[in-house]
């Protein structure tokens, strides 16, 4: 089954209609934190439990996912539909292309997006192998590793260091901080909202 996508430009169309839209963002909460969309709710991917995420969702209404730049949300959205969600829709360029699009976001404090915490440990990875290679040609294996592991993940579209990685306590957010209330800027005029 292929997976529905919408554009930013079409789901906030949709929210400034009035429309109930179902949001949830499956970026590490650290990466929520950061910036997020007013209505959307963390869900992180490395946490879904499509039960919870479906239950009191109305079977016939959409349901809306976003991540960072579409990849993850894509994962959430094959997650969903193998639990029987069948009207699951990604948003396209996830919150990279919302923010661009200068639609409203809630800001926090900043973080390192999951994807580059990947370049950073695949990179030192790779380097400490071929520097290690010098004392014993075997710490060229590491180097290899690392190689095989970004092709797997370019192939695959999955990252087993990114899984790894989103537990890391740095990716994590007390939960009041999480579960803080979200003021929805598309509604609200006032010039101090989402400041």
């Amino acid at each position: 089954m292929s997976i529905s996508v919408i554009t930013p430009k079409q789901l906030q169309d949709r929210i400034q209609a009035g429309d109930n839209v179902d949001l949830i963002d499956v970026r590490t909460p650290a990466e929520f934190r950061e910036i997020h969309v007013p209505i959307a709710r963390n869900t992180p991917l490395e946490n879904l439990d499509p039960g919870s995420v479906l239950a009191g969702h109305p079977t016939s209404a959409p349901l809306y996912v976003i991540c960072r730049s579409g990849s993850r949300g894509k994962q959430a959205c094959e997650k969903l539909q193998a639990a029987g969600c069948t009207n699951v829709v990604n948003v396209e360029g996830g919150t990279l292309a919302w923010d661009q699009a200068g639609y409203p976001v809630i800001r926090g404090k900043k973080a390192i997006s999951l994807e580059r915490q990947v370049r950073i440990v695949a990179g030192f990875m790779a380097l400490t192998g071929a520097v290690l290679s010098f004392v014993h040609p075997y710490w060229a294996v590491l180097s290899g590793f690392v190689g095989a592991g970004l092709m797997f993940a370019g192939i695959t579209d999955t990252c087993g260091m990114a899984m790894i990685l989103a537990r890391m306590p740095w990716n994590q957010v007390g939960k009041s901080a999480s579960a803080a209330p979200v003021k929805n800027c598309s509604t609200n005029t006032s010039p101090t909202c989402c400041g």
